[in-house]
């Protein structure tokens, strides 16, 4: 192995092992937010595209689908005071993903399912296809799902009308 071989070999670790971290503090105040709440859930980690992923799963799915909320938003609240809570151990920025009951999941498929149709669009009329406002998270999915179809995309608006607009080729 060469010096710089070694070098990235060891960023990686240490950015899987801050990940590692991110994920254990985010769990933690999870639980005791479902404790404080009085709801039952398994807490599950994993590390994905470079940041740390959190699950609250439940067999009693119904109980969790009031920390998800209409369309998601206390999901999202819940997300971004995970992230606070991170950033106050770390001191770093956190891009953690919060997922609930499977529905960030659910809606990832929903979503990848929509961007391909509206890249097919865009294929077949050779003309630009907006799409309505979306969040962040909703907004990366279309366009990860618009680049596997082969074409370009790009966010356009102010938040929160901020949507994103598929180009022809």
């Amino acid at each position: 192995m060469t010096e710089g071989t070694t070098s990235a070999a060891a960023e990686g670790a240490d950015t899987l092992s801050r990940l590692e971290q991110e994920g254990e503090i985010a769990a933690d105040y999870l639980e005791g937010l479902l404790d404080i709440a009085d709801l039952d859930g398994d807490i599950d980690m994993d590390v994905e595209a470079d940041r740390a992923s959190v699950s609250i799963i439940s067999d009693a799915g119904r109980d969790l689908q009031k920390l998800v909320g209409r369309d998601g938003e206390v999901l999202e609240a819940l997300q971004e005071l995970t992230r606070l809570a991170v950033h106050r151990e770390t001191g770093d920025r956190s891009r953690l993903m919060l997922d609930i009951a499977g529905y960030r999941a659910q809606k990832r498929s929903e979503l990848s399912e929509l961007g391909a149709k509206a890249a097919a669009e865009a294929k077949s009329s050779g003309e630009a296809v907006k799409m309505k406002p979306m969040t962040p998270f909703e907004r990366k999915v279309v366009h990860d799902a618009v680049k596997a179809a082969g074409l370009r995309s790009e966010s356009e608006g102010e938040e929160p009308q901020r949507f994103v607009v598929v180009l022809p080729a």
